[in-house]
C-alpha cells in the first residue's frame, strides 16, 4: 500500500506553527524521509537513528502544524500500526516569503561534497519571461518523472532551483571593431 501524496496535492507554508515545526533539523530530515513513502514511528526512528519516543514527539509537532497526516493503519499481532505521510506532495513557501528559508533548509541537509560530486553552480542566463517559465516547467517535469520512477538506484540528491531576476547591469552594445 502506498498512500504517498502526489504533486497535485500542494500545501503553502504560511503559519508560524509550520515554520516552527520545520525549524528543527530532525523534523526537516523526517519530512525528507517521508517523501519516499508512508512510514511507522519505528521505521522513522530506525531511518533517523533516534528513539521512538523522540520521533513520536516530532511527528506530533508536524501533525499539529498540518505538515504530516495519518496515511493509514494496519492491524499487526493484536495492535495497530500507524503509517504517517506528508500532508502534500509539494510544499511551497507563500509568495510573500523570501528564499532565505529554503536556502537554509538546503544548506542544513547538504552533505560534504566529494570530489566527484561538485554539482553546485551559480549560472546566469539571459531569458525572456516565457523562456524562464518554460525552463521551470521542464525541470518540474524532470523531477516528477524521477519521483514516479523512484527505484532507489544511486544516491539521493537535493535540487534547489531558484530562477530569479538578477541585478546584473547590462553593458551598452560594443562598438564595431575599428570604429572610433
Amino acid at each position: 500500500m502506498n498512500d504517498r501524496p502526489t504533486d497535485d496535492e500542494q500545501l503553502t507554508l504560511r503559519t508560524s506553527a509550520q515554520f516552527k515545526a520545520l525549524g528543527h533539523p530532525v523534523r526537516q530530515r523526517m519530512m525528507n524521509v517521508l517523501r519516499q513513502r508512508p512510514a511507522t514511528l519505528a521505521e522513522l526512528a530506525s531511518a533517523l537513528g533516534s528513539a521512538k519516543g523522540t520521533i513520536a514527539y516530532h511527528v506530533r509537532v508536524l501533525r499539529e502544524a498540518g505538515l504530516v497526516r495519518l496515511a493509514y493503519t494496519r492491524q499487526v499481532r493484536g495492535g495497530t500500526e500507524q503509517y504517517f505521510t506528508r500532508a502534500a506532495g509539494v510544499i511551497r513557501l507563500a509568495s510573500e516569503m523570501g528564499a532565505e528559508f529554503l536556502l537554509k533548509e538546503a544548506m542544513a541537509e547538504m552533505l560534504p561534497v566529494r570530489q566527484d560530486q561538485g554539482h553546485t553552480v551559480l549560472q546566469h542566463l539571459w531569458l525572456t519571461p516565457e523562456e524562464a517559465g518554460a525552463l521551470v516547467t521542464r525541470i518540474k517535469e524532470f523531477a516528477a518523472a524521477q519521483r514516479e520512477n523512484d527505484d532507489r538506484r544511486g544516491e539521493p540528491y537535493g535540487l534547489l532551483l531558484s530562477l530569479y531576476p538578477a541585478d546584473i547591469p547590462a553593458l551598452p552594445s560594443a562598438p564595431e571593431p575599428g570604429a572610433p
